[in-house]
């Protein structure tokens, strides 16, 4: 994590969110994706921590933050609740306005505080995803067999509970191994972090509730969404792995920033080096591009 960061669990309304702190300037928010936790920004948050104040959270059920009950209707595990608890635990650090940039997972976390809670985020990164209702709306065979854990974490418990319970190990290293990043960018320690993450059955609930509230709850949010024509206001840069699904599954819909501008209305991105796992892979570039991006709105708040 970055060089004098300071590690610290904070208490919100559902339970507890495990966070590093390190900079100063203006407040960004760094989200991970699956199977990762806040370690996936151990090489991003230093580089932009010279210019910004970096907190890198473990999201509701993942890492070192707790796992609340779910319901039936996955409603907790829902982007909406959980973009609610980060905007409460950014709150609780006294940033009531801040930047985020989310990676996966977390880029859906974040796309979501920026629709419901607008008056909190001045710029909005979301890193190699598109909305989870166009993902649903165009998902096809290589979809499913390319992105398994949204068909397999989504289905009924206890089936894959149980399935990554028992080899978290083969888990981890099929997801990072075959999503287009090489497998030297993950050092032995981060891979065991990474596999010590899902070692928890509370964890691995969590995480699939998680995936079964983006098959139901989070597409009924982003279909009201639209039938409503609620959007993103905010400036939103969508970075997107240059060799992989995003490149080139979404080409006769025009790419990921068509895509994104039927939910927004200041999208300007771009496709970075690298695989799914681009900022791990290409920390430096990524940094740079999230600072540029960061410091346009730094400086024209000042």
């Amino acid at each position: 994590m970055p060089n004098h960061s300071q590690a610290q669990t904070i208490s919100v309304s559902g339970g507890s969110i495990f966070t590093t702190i390190a900079g100063s300037g203006p407040p960004v928010l760094l989200l991970h994706g699956f199977p990762e936790t806040h370690l996936m920004w151990r090489d991003v948050a230093p580089l932009l921590a010279s210019e910004f104040t970096v907190i890198c959270a473990d999201l509701r059920g993942y890492g070192a933050s707790t796992c609340p009950p779910s319901t039936p209707d996955h409603l907790p595990y829902s982007k909406r609740v959980m973009a609610a608890e980060m905007v409460e635990l950014m709150a609780k650090l006294s940033f009531r306005e801040f930047m985020v940039a989310g990676h996966d997972r977390g880029g859906r976390v974040a796309y979501r505080m920026a629709l419901d809670h607008p008056a909190a985020i001045r710029k909005l990164a979301v890193l190699d995803i598109v909305p989870t209702s166009a993902v649903w709306d165009r998902a096809d065979d290589r979809f499913a067999l390319a992105f398994w854990p949204w068909l397999l974490l989504a289905q009924a418990e206890p089936l894959p509970e149980r399935l990554i319970g028992s080899a978290p190990d083969a888990v981890v290293h099929e997801a990072l191994t075959g999503w287009g990043s090489s497998a030297a960018v993950f050092p032995p320690e981060i891979r065991e972090a990474y596999v010590e993450a899902l070692g928890s059955a509370d964890h691995v609930h969590a995480i699939c509730e998680e995936y079964r509230a983006a098959a139901s709850v989070d597409r009924q949010h982003d279909r009201q969404d639209q039938i409503s024509g609620h959007r993103i206001h905010c400036p939103l840069m969508p970075l997107w792995s240059g060799t992989g699904a995003l490149a080139a599954w979404y080409t006769n819909e025009g790419g990921p920033l068509a895509l994104w501008r039927q939910l927004a209305d200041n999208v300007a991105g771009h496709p970075m080096p690298g695989g799914h796992f681009f900022p791990e892979e290409y920390p430096t570039e990524t940094a740079k591009v999230l600072a540029q991006f960061f410091s346009d709105a730094a400086s024209s708040s000042r």
